[in-house]
């Protein structure tokens, strides 16, 4: 009942294709903007000057002070938005889903499982941008790591769903899946990665990482897009 309620509220074109677009480019220049306004410093380096691409990880521009010791405001608060913007997004886009892709029992039981870890991880990306890393280090760790432990099983269980759904293409169930493979790797990489204590090379290659699954998580949801665009959806029936 309450779930037919809401879902006769949403216009599925626009929380499934178009929203997730503005949003994706909103992401993106936030970032941006977050990166060409942090004053400077890495772990390794605290007088590098500006937001190094591979030497600083994005959760620096959510700190409350940047790596050098100056006040990080103005890219803290680019940072915050974006997640914030993203978070929202993810969970009325993920709510929708099991009404398109539920054709059946099997299908709407995994994509209720997919999108319950998807509101998890979309929580996870809210707290993440709310918790500066340097004044709640544990709290945003454990937000921003659960991000990519929730949306594993999400991805997992919609790659299933899409397959079988014969609503979209094929080719988004490979889409999923290379998603699915990609996160599974990035947290593998958070469980057995080298810590970025242990020098410069480490930095880079966890930062890289993480730039890499922010990027391929951008653009597995704008791939998903495409496929929404090619066919009927309405989510009040």
């Amino acid at each position: 009942m309450f779930y037919h309620q809401i879902s006769s509220l949403i216009n599925s074109n626009h929380i499934l294709i178009l929203i997730p677009r503005i949003v994706s480019v909103l992401f993106i220049f936030l970032q941006g903007v977050g990166m060409l306004v942090y004053p400077g410093g890495t772990i390794h380096d605290i007088t590098s000057e500006g937001y190094s691409f591979a030497s600083n990880f994005f959760s620096d521009m959510g700190a409350y002070a940047a790596r050098n010791g100056e006040p990080n405001y103005l890219s803290m608060i680019f940072f915050s938005s974006s997640l914030n913007l993203v978070g929202i997004t993810f969970s009325f886009y993920y709510f929708a889903l099991p009404k398109i892709l539920g054709n059946d029992k099997i299908n709407y039981i995994l994509s209720w499982i997919g999108t319950f870890f998807a509101f998890c991880g979309s929580i996870c990306l809210i707290g993440t941008g709310l918790t500066p890393t340097d004044i709640v280090f544990d709290a945003h760790v454990l937000f921003a790591n659960n991000i990519f432990y929730s949306f594993l099983i999400t991805a997992l269980c919609y790659t299933i769903v899409i397959y079988r759904s014969k609503i979209l293409d094929k080719l988004y169930a490979l889409g999923y899946l290379i998603f699915f493979i990609s996160i599974f790797m990035y947290v593998g990489v958070l469980q057995f990665g080298p810590s970025v204590s242990n020098g410069q090379s480490a930095l880079i290659f966890q930062v890289v990482a993480q730039k890499l699954i922010v990027i391929i998580f951008v653009f597995t949801v704008l791939h998903q897009t495409f496929g929404f665009s090619k066919i009927k959806i309405d989510c009040s029936k």
